[in-house]
């Protein structure tokens, strides 16, 4: 399926699944729109993809962690006087610790950025999208949506919001002509698990290519599949052991799966 002539608005393009995603769309033929905080390596971005596809990149240099910026990017792209055929609400991290101990700022700035820009987001272009009976939403959701997360409590709970979310809305748009996808990897190489504070815990052991991931959520975004686990590893574990068992054992699970490996 090509992408020909289609724009993608990529949060959290500077890095990671988010610039993955990017070069997925460009080398499909799209133009884009990319959004992170780091300008210099979304200018950087911008010249490789320009000059390797020959499309065109807007780059907004933007925090989605301050509360105006969803308006602030809808506002800028309605400037540029471009149409966001495809959203993909990339953009988020999280930070290991125990909840009561975290510097609320942490937690805040991580729920502004997981929960509240992509909603704002998601409201404020899909009206468009449902007007041109054409669209399509891709949100990075988690496998970590699927349990509670001890030492990763607001962060668990925030991926657990991107999939109820996405999966409820994916039915609201049914026969619009907009479909919405969330991408639920596992651990995955990039810089999150760095910024998490989990490099060196049970759960990123093994780690998951960003590029098959980024392949696997593009693809599944054009099929208008509404929720995807990347990998038959993580698939078996969200649709049997995590759905099948008690939630006190999912809970514990995941706890022992966040604490950090023992040096040998």
């Amino acid at each position: 399926m090509t992408t020909q002539k289609k724009l993608a608005l990529v949060t959290g393009a500077s890095s990671g699944i988010g610039a993955e995603l990017a070069r997925i769309h460009a080398e499909h033929g799209g133009d884009l729109v990319v959004v992170a905080r780091r300008r210099e390596r979304l200018d950087s971005l911008k010249a490789e993809l320009e000059a390797a596809h020959g499309v065109t990149v807007h780059v907004l240099p933007k925090d989605l962690a301050r509360p105006q910026a969803p308006q602030e990017i809808y506002d800028e792209v309605r400037t540029l006087g471009v149409t966001i055929d495809y959203l993909v609400n990339n953009a988020g991290f999280g930070y290991r610790g125990f909840f009561h101990k975290l510097d609320w700022a942490i937690n805040e700035a991580m729920i502004q950025v997981n929960i509240l820009a992509l909603a704002a987001l998601t409201r404020l272009f899909v009206p468009h999208m449902v007007a041109r009976h054409s669209g399509r939403i891709l949100n990075l959701g988690s496998m970590a949506g699927f349990m509670p997360g001890p030492l990763h409590a607001v962060y668990y709970a925030s991926k657990a919001f991107v999939i109820s979310f996405s999966e409820a809305i994916a039915n609201e748009l049914r026969h619009t002509g907009v479909t919405v996808t969330v991408l639920c990897p596992g651990p995955t190489q990039s810089e999150f698990t760095q910024v998490a504070q989990m490099s060196d815990v049970n759960l990123t052991r093994t780690l998951a290519s960003t590029r098959q991931v980024a392949e696997a959520g593009y693809d599944a975004m054009l099929r208008g599949k509404p929720v995807l686990v990347p990998g038959l590893a993580n698939k078996i574990t969200v649709h049997g052991l995590l759905r099948l068992s008690p939630r006190r054992v999912s809970t514990r699970i995941s706890r022992i799966l966040m604490e950090k490996r023992e040096r040998k």
